[in-house]
């Protein structure tokens, strides 16, 4: 789900910086391309980015990764990219975008692809401050141990004065909690004028962009900051803190469903997606996961380790236990899709049934109908797939094989362990299965020569 705040007055753009090698991730996927609550990195910066509002947004990115500019140009289209090479500071990436922000008049936000957490209501107190007179506004958060961040040194009425590296810092700056989250905000003209001025005089020799506070107060320009939880500004920079935003991603989102109604018995063992979108009167139980791309409505119970991916749910219905929906699956009101059943690209009619051990895939099925255990949609001949469907009140003998494209008609039955590959008019019953013979005394004559056998066996072995 993506959070957003009221329509600016003013236009906004956002650059975010995505340029970051990403060694400590230890990876081949660079790193603004891992996963939180199933979305990569850098697309939860742009939904952030969009969420303020900003009509333009820019992408900064390396070099070395030419996937993410890939990835960057997919979802916001052409000359949404630029490179930052070499990388020499955050000051020098924001500079590669002056050019593509040349002709935009409004406010620009400067945030990062590696934090997945920061999201647009957590941003938007910085346009806020803009708007009523600032000239930048600096996200801040207070920092339970403040090592490895840039501190904030402030004026009272939380006025900035300048923001110090830690590694330019001395003994009594190191002791301010106050730290520097990176992102900022300023007019476009203001900032980018700001960062011509930028040096590189300091401990890395690198253009810092926290160095706009400092030459902002040169200029007398105004300076200030607005506050953030210390976890919604936390950055990925190893696998160790990509699982801890997952962490605090997924509890905020169990935690909110929660608040809204939805019923959940244990909720930590419920892994939710960016977009799972559940109603209140729900219940999901244990050890559930949502893949991106499913709602479930009111009533609906998925019980415990069903696994739901690009699925609808509707009123009332019963997933699981050990259930599989996989996308396209849409489960109608009052429908049963039980433990060991995968359903693909189905729809499944309201009060229909698959209570176990069935896979259904491409095509429908009725309301009201019943799919016996061992039922397979067989859809795909090695080459192409082909779609099965069922009439509303049909009975699905168990262990029957329907042999796509076929039609099993409204009311009509099929036999158990039958394979079916011709349609079913309506109300009719359909048996495909070699006549049963029975071979009188058979199974004892046959226990007792495999007895005997045995007993055989064993005499030989004691000679």
């Amino acid at each position: 789900m993506t959070d957003s705040v009221s329509t600016p007055a003013r236009p906004r753009a956002a650059v975010i910086l995505a340029a970051g090698q990403g060694t400590r991730m230890k990876s081949p996927t660079p790193k603004v391309l891992h996963k939180v609550a199933g979305r990569t990195l850098m697309d939860l910066a742009i939904d952030a980015a969009e969420g303020l509002g900003c009509e333009r947004i820019v992408v900064v990115v390396g070099a070395h990764s030419p996937q993410v500019g890939e990835a960057a140009r997919k979802r916001l289209g052409p000359n949404t990219t630029v490179i930052q090479d070499p990388p020499l500071g955050t000051g020098h990436a924001v500079l590669a975008a002056r050019e593509g922000l040349a002709d935009f008049d409004g406010d620009v936000v400067v945030t990062y692809a590696d934090c997945p957490l920061t999201t647009a209501p957590v941003i938007a107190p910085l346009f806020e401050l803009i708007a009523s007179g600032t000239d930048v506004a600096v996200l801040g958060f207070e920092a339970a141990n403040p090592t490895g961040y840039g501190r904030l040194v402030l004026a009272p009425g939380q006025v900035l004065l300048r923001i110090v590296e830690e590694k330019d810092a001395d003994l009594v700056t190191k002791q301010v909690k106050h730290c520097n989250s990176g992102v900022l905000a300023a007019d476009r003209a203001t900032l980018f004028s700001l960062l011509a001025d930028v040096g590189n005089d300091n401990a890395k020799g690198e253009y810092y962009l926290t160095d706009v506070v400092g030459l902002a107060h040169e200029r007398k320009l105004t300076t200030a900051v607005a506050f953030a939880p210390e976890a919604s500004v936390q950055g990925v920079n190893s696998q160790a803190e990509l699982a801890a935003a997952e962490a605090v991603w997924q509890g905020a989102r169990r935690r909110a469903l929660m608040v809204e109604g939805v019923t959940m018995p244990a909720p930590d063992t419920v892994h939710l997606s960016w977009d799972t979108q559940v109603s209140a009167g729900a219940v999901i139980e244990q050890f559930v996961v949502f893949g991106p791309g499913v709602s479930v409505a009111s009533g609906a119970v998925i019980r415990a380790f069903s696994h739901l991916e690009g699925a609808v749910v509707g009123e009332g219905a019963l997933i699981g236990p050990y259930a599989r929906l996989r996308p396209g699956a849409e489960i109608g009101p009052e429908a049963h899709i039980g433990n060991f059943v995968e359903v693909k690209k189905v729809k499944v009619g309201a009060g229909a049934k698959a209570n176990h051990l069935s896979y259904l895939g491409d095509g429908s099925v009725g309301e009201k109908a019943n799919i016996g255990a061992g039922t397979i949609f067989c859809n795909y001949d090695g080459f192409e797939k082909f779609e099965t469907h069922v009439g509303k009140g049909a009975f699905i003998g168990s262990n029957s094989a329907l042999v796509a494209p076929v039609r099993v008609g409204d009311g009509a039955m099929t036999g158990s362990g039958s394979v079916i590959t011709k349609d079913v008019e309506d109300g009719a019953l359909a048996l495909s299965r070699a006549e049963q013979t029975t071979k009188a005394g058979w199974a004892t004559k046959f226990r007792a020569l495999k007895q005997a056998q045995k007993d055989a066996k064993m005499k030989d072995s004691k000679k």
